[in-house]
């Protein structure tokens, strides 16, 4: 069967909503769910053959004067940590979009089934006074889609996969609860000890086996990043061995991940650890992770181009405590981050951060988050501070509107010659409209004290 005719197809019943339509086209039956898979889609041909369409889009655009990403706090991936700097952009517009197919049916091993995502990840930026030019950036070909996923399975309690597919490493269980989080943790991937959310070395091109072994208790094993060319990343090889046990039950998640790097260029000099355990116990959320990387493949980057985490061994830590009560919420995280066996026998160093938040609800819709979070450099020898005051409130049972302002201070932005002035003080505010069918938008608006300022509009749509 072609892809065209199935999609052209599942369109045309879909819209018409009428059984008469499936069977004049020949392919499909019914919308209806698969009986014997428990799956919702589109059933084909008979009760155990079902494909499922998903998909979406997203959409943002943003202008004003913008300031390329400077650096606040120096952690191990301090591009991350944006406030402002001296160059910047006049307007960014990023269109997100996918459509993902997963057609499954019924073997003697379990449910057998193909997936494929396509999707468009196109950008395009003007950059303002400093260059006066404008870039495109696409995700992959030009903009075009492409194949973000596209493996097959087969199996229940036990499920074999392979192709183009996400890691099995579990790198959860590890953001910290309080309302700003932590600067090292937030660097790092997105909130949490691990890997770099955008790293190569996990996923990919995989073969994968995860099996549920108890009530609970799930291991798997896969050999991932099997496309990686060291060529184009150095001294890095292609091939990540993959272990995980995880266990889900009684208000306790926990798991241990470990991870092999470059397998298939026969050295295996690096590999990874990562741990995490939450636990919810009535009012309270206690949570504590690590991670351990030997000869870090993540140089990380800090002022003036430094990667000091580059070939390290680098132990990243953090623990973090959330209690709910009835008008309040109170939070407060900590995390550490050892650096040792530098190459070129370069120093060790240690970075420590804390962070704290908490939040009220003064009327039914209407809360205040505090919060403040420090962080110190080991490498630089300075710190640095961060607080926000924010409001929320939900204006209608769909638009909520919020308003933030905060501040960053201390000597990370004091030998900065990057910044204008000692501290950076900012103020935020923002609509979002929720008016349901899965669509969301948003505007907001952003200012600081370096003279920049920024309005982004954002629009999505997923449907499922």
């Amino acid at each position: 069967m072609k892809l065209k005719s199935l999609i052209l197809g599942s369109v045309a019943a879909a819209g018409l909503s009428t059984a008469g339509y499936a069977a004049d086209l020949g392919v499909l039956t019914s919308l209806d769910v698969c009986d014997s898979l428990g799956i919702s889609g589109l059933t084909l041909s008979s009760s155990d053959n079902c494909l499922q369409i998903t998909g979406g889009v997203s959409y943002e655009f943003g202008i004003g004067q913008f300031r390329d990403e400077g650096i606040v706090a120096s952690t191990i991936d301090s591009r991350k940590v944006a406030v402002g700097r001296t160059s910047g952009e006049d307007w960014d517009s990023r269109v997100i979009s996918w459509v993902k197919f997963v057609g499954t049916a019924a073997s003697d091993f379990g449910p057998a089934s193909a997936t494929i995502k396509l999707k468009s990840d196109a950008r395009q930026r003007h950059h303002g006074a400093a260059s006066g030019t404008t870039s495109t950036w696409d995700g992959d070909k030009d903009g075009r889609f492409f194949a973000d996923e596209a493996f097959v399975q087969v199996g229940d309690t036990t499920t074999i996969m392979a192709g183009k597919k996400g890691s099995i490493a579990n790198l959860g269980d590890d953001a910290p609860f309080n309302y700003l989080g932590l600067f090292n943790s937030a660097s790092i991937d997105g909130a949490g000890v691990g890997l770099d959310g955008d790293s190569d070395l996990l996923g990919g091109h995989v073969i994968q086996v995860v099996s549920e072994v108890a009530d609970g208790v799930k291991v798997g094993v896969g050999l991932e990043a099997l496309q990686r060319e060291a060529k184009n990343f150095g001294a890095t090889g292609p091939g990540t061995l993959v272990g995980v046990v995880e266990y889900a039950g009684e208000g306790i998640t926990a798991h241990l991940t470990a991870a092999a790097f470059e397998i298939l260029n026969n050295k295996v000099d690096s590999w990874m650890l990562h741990a995490g355990v939450t636990g919810q116990f009535d009012a309270f959320k206690v949570r504590a992770a690590a991670s351990y990387f030997n000869k870090s493949l993540i140089g990380g980057e800090v002022r003036g181009g430094a990667k000091p985490y580059n070939g390290a061994n680098v132990l990243n830590a953090l623990v973090s405590v959330e209690g709910k009560f009835d008008l309040f919420t109170l939070a407060a995280s900590a995390e550490v981050q050892n650096v040792t066996n530098r190459p070129a026998g370069a120093a060790d160093f240690t970075d420590y951060g804390l962070g704290a938040s908490a939040g009220f609800a003064v009327t039914e819709g209407v809360s205040i988050n505090l919060g403040a979070r420090y962080f110190h450099s080991g490498f630089l020898s300075e710190g640095s501070t961060q607080v926000s005051a924010q409001l929320v409130a939900a204006l209608t049972e769909t638009i909520k509107a919020t308003a933030e302002i905060g501040g960053y201070f201390g000597d990370a932005i004091k030998n900065n010659a990057a910044f204008k002035n000692d501290s950076i003080v900012y103020g935020t505010v923002g609509l979002a409209w929720a008016p349901g069918g899965g669509f969301t938008s948003s505007l907001e608006g952003t200012v600081n004290s370096e003279d920049a300022y920024k309005v982004t509009f954002k629009a999505a749509k997923n449907f499922q």
